[in-house]
């Protein structure tokens, strides 16, 4: 359809053209045609109708004033520098576009990897989860989310790590490799918990002393050198942040039989619980630091615990979600906006929410984004 409206324009200007008195000359009008071409067809058909609009002019030429003429010269000559300029960004745009498109490949290759999909049914709970990455080219970022069965129930573990998008993936992967490994061979909620902390700290642990190894080796290479050493500022970022990784999380025990929900808090944004009456936010009593912190000070862990009854939906989220702002810089008003969407089935009360903050924000995440909402069916 396009390309016929680009080849009408070629016909249009060339019969106009040459039935126009002899001071009117339109046929510089027949670049419009590549140009046009260029937004949505690939080289090849650029290139083509930048042939046929050349071949026009000098149709237009020959009929007006003979290819020899001074202007009909310089005008061929204009056209084909600018229909080669035109063509020559079209491959460029199209080999920028295969690039981004293996990038998505191999982005949503390790999302499917790292970040399993939530099954739509667990034992007696319907997931629906929904995750939106801060950066454009990737699909997976720091926010994470796993479940896993157990003898008596299943166990849910929703986090956010320090930082966002492609360069949190390590600790995201760590955490979630830790949790599904340990879910089932831990009966109680805190023991899992300081297990998760345990395997963070160590982590970030060896990371620091990788860190600290090679700035060593820095400083003694440039010892060894004739060049002056750097500034402490000058240095890499990874040496100035070594050690202040965490990453917040939401622990759940479901147990099968009805009984009552064990939380966990560490430092996470606390989870909402919908009824048909009404939204409760169910906040922590005493929240735990975040993981990866627990070397930092003994923790003790406690679970808090809460009732969900059948026909109930928890709506668990990361800071993403409440901290994005739109152009006047507000919060998004998360318990505001899901009073409205409280009583549908998980997975649509996600399609309203994902719609409405990506409305918020003017279709633009400042900082990756995950929910997961569970209800309860028996």
């Amino acid at each position: 359809m396009l390309t016929a409206l680009a080849l009408a324009l070629i016909v249009l200007i060339t019969v106009v053209d040459i039935l126009s008195p002899p001071n009117v000359h339109l046929g510089p009008l027949l670049i419009v045609a590549p140009a046009l071409t260029a937004s949505f067809a690939g080289p090849r058909a650029t290139a083509a109708v930048a042939a046929l609009a050349f071949a026009a002019l000098s149709v237009i030429g020959t009929v007006r004033e003979g290819l020899t003429s001074t202007n009909i010269e310089t005008q061929l000559g204009a056209q084909l520098v600018v229909s080669v300029l035109i063509v020559g960004l079209r491959v460029l745009r199209e080999r920028h576009e295969l690039e981004l498109a293996r990038v998505r490949s191999v982005s949503e290759a390790a999302q499917r990897v790292l970040l399993r999909p939530l099954p739509e049914r667990i034992g007696p709970l319907h997931l629906a989860s929904v995750y939106l990455a801060a950066e454009a080219e990737a699909q997976v970022g720091g926010d994470l989310y796993a479940a896993a069965r157990t003898t008596t129930g299943t166990r849910l573990l929703v986090g956010d790590v320090r930082g966002k998008g492609l360069s949190s993936l390590g600790d995201a992967a760590l955490l979630l490799g830790a949790f599904r490994a340990a879910a089932h061979l831990h009966a109680e909620l805190p023991d899992l918990a300081a297990y998760l902390d345990g395997s963070v700290s160590w982590d970030l642990a060896q990371l620091a002393e990788q860190s600290r190894r090679d700035r060593r080796d820095r400083q003694h290479r440039q010892a060894l050198s004739a060049l002056p050493r750097p500034a402490p500022e000058e240095l890499p970022e990874e040496s100035s942040e070594s050690g202040e990784s965490f990453i917040t999380a939401v622990l759940l025990d479901i147990p099968d039989d009805g009984s009552p929900v064990r939380l966990i808090d560490c430092g996470h944004p606390p989870p909402l619980l919908l009824r048909p009456d009404g939204i409760t936010t169910i906040a922590a009593r005493r929240p735990a630091p975040p993981l990866g912190l627990g070397e930092l000070a003994p923790v003790r862990y406690e679970a808090e615990t809460f009732q969900l009854r059948p026909g109930d939906r928890l709506l668990i989220y990361t800071d993403g979600v409440i901290e994005a702002r739109d152009a006047q810089r507000r919060f998004y008003p998360l318990t505001e906006r899901v009073t409205a969407w409280h009583a549908e089935r998980p997975t649509a009360l996600l399609q309203h929410l994902r719609r409405d903050l990506l409305a918020h924000v003017g279709g633009r995440l400042d900082d990756d984004a995950a929910m997961v909402v569970v209800e309860r069916l028996s």
